[in-house]
Formats: C-alpha cells, sequence, structure tokens
C-alpha cells in the first residue's frame, strides 16, 4: 500500500531546495521514518507549523523508493511553542529527541513513540523540572531498548547488593570484585532518586535535593552517551543552574 497513515513525532528537519524539508519522523506504527514535505517553507502552506521538531502529529504519507512524501498533517500535540519559549525545556526536547533519533530502527517500537509524546508533554505543561523529566526519559527509553542499568545487582556478576560503585561501561551497580580501580561511587539517596527517576515517582523525584538532581543528571548522561556508542550533542547546552527549576 503506498499511502498510508500513522501518529508521528517530529524529531528533526532539514531543508530541500528552495521550499521544501526533508523530515524525520518517530512514528507509532512504522517506526521511523525519513520524508518529503513539499513547500512547507512557503509561507502559503497549510501544514508547515505542523512540522517542525517537538509537534505530535496525525501524517498521511506516499511511500517512495528511498523517501517517503508528506501529503497531510493535522495537529495532535502542539507543544513546540510551550516547549520553545523557554530555554531549559527546550535543551531537554532537543536531548530527548536527538536520543530518540539515534536509536537503531529495530529500537522503534510503540513504547519509545509514546515515551517520548509522554515527556514532549510533560515539558510543554511544566510539570516537572525539565532536567527531571529527560533524566526519567533516558532511563527508560534506555530500559525499552533492552540497556536497563542494574540497580540492584552487581551488573557483571550478579551479586546481590547493595553496592556503592555505579560503572556505565559495565551497566549499573557493580561490587566491591568487579569494580575497576576508582570506580566513581554513588551515594544511597542518588541511588534512590535514579530509582524513582526510572519507575516515574515524580514525588520523590520532585522532592529530591539538588546535589542528588546534579549527580544523578551526571550518572545517567554517562550511561545513556556509553551506550549510544556517541555523545547527545544537545546535553552540553543544558544548563546545569537549572536542574531543580521548574
Amino acid at each position: 500500500m503506498p499511502t498510508y497513515r500513522d501518529e508521528a513525532v517530529i524529531l528533526r528537519t532539514h531543508k530541500l531546495g528552495e521550499a521544501d524539508r526533508i523530515v524525520t519522523l518517530l512514528s507509532r506504527r512504522h517506526g521511523k521514518i525519513r520524508a518529503v514535505a513539499k513547500g512547507v517553507r512557503r509561507t502559503s502552506s497549510k501544514f508547515g507549523a505542523r512540522l517542525e521538531p517537538f509537534m505530535v502529529a496525525d501524517v498521511q504519507l506516499y511511500q517512495g523508493r528511498s523517501l517517503d512524501i508528506v501529503q497531510q498533517a493535522d495537529s495532535l500535540g502542539a507543544y513546540g511553542a510551550d516547549i520553545a519559549a523557554h530555554y531549559d525545556r527546550f535543551t531537554a526536547a532537543s536531548a530527548m529527541v536527538e536520543t530518540a533519533d539515534r536509536l537503531n530502527e529495530a529500537e522503534a517500537t510503540p513504547e519509545q513513540y509514546l515515551l517520548l509524546v509522554g515527556g514532549l508533554r510533560a515539558l510543554s505543561r511544566g510539570e516537572h523540572a525539565p532536567r527531571s523529566i529527560l533524566d526519567s526519559y533516558l532511563l527508560r527509553v534506555m530500559a525499552l531498548s533492552g540497556w536497563a542499568p542494574s540497580l540492584d545487582d552487581c551488573a557483571r556478576c550478579g551479586a546481590p547488593g547493595p553496592h556503592t560503585s555505579f560503572v556505565a561501561q559495565l551497566g549499573g551497580l557493580v561490587c566491591g570484585d568487579c569494580a575497576p580501580a576508582g570506580s566513581p561511587r554513588i551515594a544511597p539517596t542518588t541511588l534512590a532518586l535514579l530509582r524513582s527517576l526510572i519507575a516515574g515517582d515524580w514525588d520523590a523525584v520532585d522532592a529530591a535535593a539538588p546535589g542528588d538532581l546534579a549527580a544523578a543528571s551526571g550518572t545517567i548522561a554517562a550511561y545513556a552517551q556509553w551506550h549510544l556508542e556517541r555523545g547527545i550533542r544537545s546535553l552540553a547546552h543544558i544548563d546545569s543552574s537549572s536542574e531543580g527549576a521548574r
């Protein structure tokens, strides 16, 4: 069937020619899609604004040989304006869509789509600190991709915890016998916060101390970037001074 419809989050766009764009989307049922949106850069375009990053749309596409073609787009979640109006929300959202774009096509599942939509919605509404929403998203998206960090037993030998060393390269917490020399130690309160972030216990996350929030963010960023095998460029633009603020 050359024509199909799906719900999708717009991850990024690139200019093509004088009036077109190449749009990368994460869809609910068809995984990641790269498509051409013809004429969307013209002021007369009827759906150009619906195909901007962070927007969620019901799209109709025509299946092409290398790139699909966007035929129609109806807004399902206009989150872009509310996110772009706040620097901390914008940088968190940028890191989220960049991470979603980095994941392999095989990992682009309906759960990945719903997780990203939920994160962008929470950012647009200011429901929690933007960095905490990002951290929770990164932990959950890693878990959905089969890379959940070990937060109880040793990630290397399976020895039961509690353990105090977290090594991203080894998969999370490691026991004293498995921890390389100089391995960073993690405070019990920071470890509890990591568990709350991955479980979505927002009462505990919102009440966490700034020091634990900063430590958890650094741990999560290192873990996610190690497993993605390259840096998340948007993380460099996140203002750490706003981590505890809404």
